[in-house]
């Protein structure tokens, strides 16, 4: 069996770092390249030393392009902006990419629609394997119970991240509004404030920021006189980083095209 050669995007942030050391306890894979923003301090720089997994032989470098070889993957969980560059440096060499990148505004999102017809691409929110069994849970549940109960998401999640509400609590909102019939750009919430009773249709999405919370996220379904509450707690970005290093083993021999984490687990989304 060959070995697939990882390209890791951002080595020394905080998923970068966590992919490079679980690269190296994953059979079948090995850390292949290492990629960083132009000017960063870590160029020239160990990979597996700037992530703490010891000395690794994988200097970083400011360009995709050098390490994308047949037989690899790009693995990108950095920031929108960075992501689009890498998704462009993919399509270019069709090199496969996984991007579990948040934040992303529309025309972002179509660009990488579009380069993906030219190499295969998986997109995900979140890359936790629980997570995604969440997202099918919620539609089921939602469409069991209908419109006679009220949906609302609270995630929470460290003080350093950029986006609010967390890509997986909209994803997760948008799964419980399809079920429901319901167009989360119309229905949507971000936190409340002020004087005013909760539409019927609303779909509530409150965020919080603190310390160094992983990731969690509930979802409620209130009713009159109950309520279910199905909830995703991240215990370490490990798992994070092992559903993306599961997606880039599945990716490593499929066709071009866009596909995501229902498609790595062989579920009908």
């Amino acid at each position: 069996m060959s070995t697939l050669g990882l390209i890791v995007c951002g080595p020394g942030g905080r998923m970068g770092g966590v992919l490079v050391r679980l690269i190296q306890d994953t059979p079948g894979v090995t850390l292949a390249g290492a990629c960083d923003r132009p000017g960063s301090p870590r160029l020239g720089q160990d990979a597996g030393a700037v992530a703490g997994a010891g000395h690794l032989g994988v200097e970083i470098v400011d360009r995709i392009e050098p390490s994308a070889e047949e037989g690899r993957v790009i693995v990108d969980l950095t920031t929108p902006e960075a992501s689009v560059a890498h998704m462009k440096a993919a399509a270019k060499t069709v090199t496969p990419i996984v991007i579990g990148t948040t934040g992303f505004n529309a025309g972002q999102l179509r660009q990488i629609r579009t380069l993906a017809a030219r190499t295969p691409t998986v997109l995900a929110p979140n890359m936790s394997l629980g997570v995604n069994l969440l997202l099918d849970l919620v539609g089921q549940v939602a469409q069991r119970l209908g419109d006679a109960y009220d949906v609302e998401i609270v995630e929470a999640h460290h003080r350093f991240k950029k986006d609010a509400p967390s890509g997986t609590a909209l994803a997760l909102a948008r799964a419980a509004g399809d079920a429901l019939g319901r167009k989360l750009e119309r229905v949507g919430v971000a936190g409340r404030s002020g004087f005013a009773e909760r539409k019927k249709t609303d779909i509530g999405l409150l965020s919080v920021r603190a310390g160094d919370i992983a990731g969690e996220h509930t979802v409620m379904f209130g009713g009159i006189g109950e309520r279910i509450e199905l909830v995703h707690r991240a215990h370490s970005r490990d798992a994070f980083g092992r559903g993306a290093i599961r997606a880039a083993q599945w990716l490593a021999d499929k066709e071009n095209g866009l596909y995501g984490m229902a498609d790595v687990l062989g579920r009908v989304a």
